[in-house]
């Protein structure tokens, strides 16, 4: 048609449905599945409004609405014949057959269907997304007779269920219209399970098994976070009070079914809803979760006599000001596995957060670590590199990412090492355009492009890549014949809107940015640049062509990333903390190929008891100084001469995060990257090396173990026959499996 396919790819919308790493995983492990061969399905919300586009106006983050259904979407498909009722507030009555919950609000849950094809295998499985729809009579029964429009009009407080998602990222904001969300998803999705499972032979009653015996045999559900961790309770509604099971069977069936991951440590980000605010909406469940806890504690109290402190701990109600719900503890009760997203992160787990429910029951606990699909994070993104790999060990590494560890033979191969750096040189070109189109620098593209892409987040410590920013322009302008490693520093990211620190970070890394970009001394030596509205799509263009990989967060704080794969993935070396699956990263590739730096776990364990004092630091060593003195006083703010007060402050009282306990280590260490850099073959030997041990981060090797640690099921490498060829042979090859 005489149509460019690039080009075709940059007006498709981003279908931004999720925050951060948490969403983008979901959408990995959905690639996964499919190309296992696994009946499995992805629940969610089909949001109106997705994530908020950020723009940069005079260095300030402002949000847009992310309008991505503007002109339709051409991969889904509604299925008005699956709509489903979901109930809100009302009240309980008990009668003589059992609770009854009644006078609810009504709002219609309708999927809409996405296929998600596994890689070259004929299989496509289902993403379905529930929308809010207000029923026909909705405000027309029995009150508001006379208004007609208004009744029409107020349609909209059904439908705003699924109308934008809440733009948080590791936190918890525990507003009403979010618990609405959470159980719409929930409510709607185990009607669908049930609804197929009874259509299904196996939920057929005979003379012996009441109906629901193989129910867990046959559905797996993973809850990804606490999100919907209403699911427990909605099960056992649904298995008590509607089907009539007996509690401990209903409560039986219900762990067998359920799993949990939990993606965070941070306290901020646990849920917690206020005891008040569910007993309003969800007036059943509240009981039901009631119900739980006193048989859960019961328990307890049996095993530990008069340890009063530890039922306390262990409760799913948190006594003391406003009572409210710990969702985690009720997902591990609720659940036959809990797991981590990396070892490290598993261990903190069982070791500290949880570690009263480890201590219980060990072997409900368990690690698996985040991966990445490598079909969207090579293949897609970068076909030079994937082409590259494939002419050196075959094509059947896209399955078989363990099979990258071949590249190890090619370490020496002067030929391979130069095209490898020819790829990388070629991707760094491309997006160095890309950078002159969209921001009007130019670009260096044989300096190091060092990048910094996430949510914005203290945790994440883009302060502390700042800082270094500060401290490399010092020493530039302090010796400027000195021979320095040119780079491009690219931090990008979105802050929460709500999230006054991040919004601020993100102006003084623009505000530095300006200074620095417009320094004739510095010239090309170091340029700065924010990458607005930071996405996958844009992701998938600048992963590929960097050079080194900033993964900085506090040890313990960053249960995995997944970034920090991708990066890997592609050819870039890593500068990190031993946090997360950075650990991992170095166990696979040998802690000498990546930049391991700053303290670890137990060192920052160590300074929590002995009582951080950035000061100390501040005194101690003098670029620091200079750095911290320089954003206090207005250097980067010449009108607005404080306008950093905020972040300084924190940075001396009350910085959970130790910025400056890790600075002088994190200089050092970038001083080696650039000495390493100048090295150009022993740089690209060191990506090769990094590249054959990424094999293990690939999100098939992670479904695996899900599959069979927690689901119990055979991924099946067998390709079902296209839908021209006969079935017949292929029907009894198919196993029978538990729908995940």
């Amino acid at each position: 048609l005489g149509l460019d396919m690039e080009e075709l790819e940059e007006i498709e919308e981003d279908a931004g449905l999720g925050n951060g790493g948490l969403g983008r995983l979901a959408a990995c492990f959905l690639d996964s599945m499919a190309t296992l061969g696994l009946a499995a399905y992805g629940y969610g919300i089909r949001y109106e409004y997705g994530i908020f586009n950020q723009k940069i106006r005079d260095g300030w983050q402002v949000e847009e609405a992310d309008d991505w259904l503007r002109h339709g979407n051409p991969w889904e498909k509604a299925r008005p014949e699956y709509m489903l009722p979901v109930h809100f507030y009302g009240r309980v009555e008990h009668t003589a057959t059992g609770a009854k919950w009644v006078d609810t609000q009504v709002v219609l849950a309708l999927p809409y269907d996405t296929p998600v094809p596994g890689y070259m295998n004929n299989t496509v499985n289902t993403m379905r997304l529930w929308s809010a729809r207000a029923p026909n009579d909705f405000n027309l029964r029995d009150f508001n007779v006379g208004d007609y429009i208004q009744a029409v009009l107020d349609r909209n407080l059904a439908e705003n269920i699924s109308r934008v998602l809440y733009p948080n990222d590791n936190f918890f904001e525990g507003k009403e219209l979010r618990l609405k969300q959470e159980y719409f998803v929930v409510a709607a999705t185990l009607q669908d399970i049930i609804r197929r499972f009874k259509a299904s032979k196996f939920g057929s009653t005979d003379s012996v098994r009441t109906v629901f015996d193989s129910f867990p045999d046959q559905v797996a559900i993973q809850l990804n976070d606490t999100h919907p961790a209403m699911a427990i309770p909605e099960l056992m509604r649904i298995f008590v009070d509607i089907e009539k099971l007996p509690w401990n069977k209903a409560w039986d069936i219900t762990k067998k079914t359920f799993a949990y991951t939990n993606h965070t440590v941070l306290p901020e980000a646990l849920e917690r809803w206020p005891v008040d605010l569910v007993e309003k909406l969800l007036p059943r469940h509240l009981q039901i979760i009631y119900e739980i806890n006193q048989r859960h504690l019961d328990h307890i109290a049996s095993l530990f006599p008069n340890d009063v402190d530890r039922l306390r701990r262990m409760s799913l109600i948190e006594e003391g000001g406003t009572k409210r719900i710990n969702m985690a503890h009720l997902c591990i009760v609720g659940s036959h596995a809990v797991n981590g997203v990396a070892k490290i992160h598993s261990e903190i787990v069982k070791t500290q957060v949880f570690e009263d429910f480890a201590a219980l029951e060990p072997e409900k606990f368990q690690n698996k670590t985040n991966g990445i699909t490598p079909r969207r994070w090579l293949l897609l993104c970068n076909p030079g590199l994937a082409e590259l790999i494939a002419e050196k060990i075959g094509e059947d590494y896209v399955r078989d990412l363990s099979q990258l560890t071949k590249l190890h033979e090619f370490v020496d191969d002067d030929l391979f090492i130069r095209e490898v750096a020819k790829v990388k040189q070629e991707n760094k070109v491309k997006f160095a355009l890309y950078l002159e189109k969209e921001y009007k620098v130019k670009i260096n593209p044989s300096s190091m492009f060092d990048v910094h892409v996430k949510r914005i987040h203290e945790y994440k410590r883009q302060l502390m890549n700042c800082l270094h920013i500060v401290t490399m322009y010092n020493r530039i302008r302090r010796d400027p014949a000195k021979v320095f490693v040119p780079r491009t520093v690219i931090i990008g990211g979105k802050a929460a809107p709500g999230y006054h620190m991040a919004k601020m970070i993100i102006k003084l890394i623009n505000a530095v940015a300006h200074v620095v970009n417009n320094d004739p001394i510095v010239g090309s030596k170091l340029k700065v640049i924010f990458l607005e509205n930071y996405r996958v799509s844009l992701a998938e263009k600048v992963i590929p062509a960097t050079d080194l990989s900033e993964q900085i967060s506090t040890a313990g704080t960053e249960a995995s990333g997944t970034g920090n794969m991708k990066f890997m993935l592609n050819g870039a070396l890593t500068i990190g903390t031993m946090d997360g699956a950075n650990v991992e990263m170095a166990e696979e590739a040998g802690e000498e190929n990546l930049f391991i730096f700053g303290m670890r776990v137990e060192d920052v364990t160590e300074l929590d008891r002995e009582g951080y004092k950035a000061q100390e630091y501040y005194n101690r060593l003098p670029e620091l100084k200079q750095a911290i003195d320089q954003i206090a006083n207005g250097f980067f703010s010449p009108e607005e001469p404080d306008l950093f007060k905020d972040v300084v402050n924190m940075l001396f009282h009350h910085d959970r995060f130790k910025v400056f306990a890790d600075y002088e280590a994190y200089v050092k260490c970038q001083e080696k990257v650039s000495e390493l850099y100048l090295n150009s073959k022993a740089w690209t030997k060191m990506v090769i090396r990094n590249i054959a041990a990424a094999g293990k981060f690939s999100s098939d090797r992670t479904i695996k173990e899900y599959a069979r640690d927690i689901w119990h099921v055979e991924p099946s490498d067998l390709k079902i026959p296209p839908p021209n060829e006969p079935r017949e042979a292929a029907e009894d090859k198919t196993p029978n499996g538990t729908a995940a």
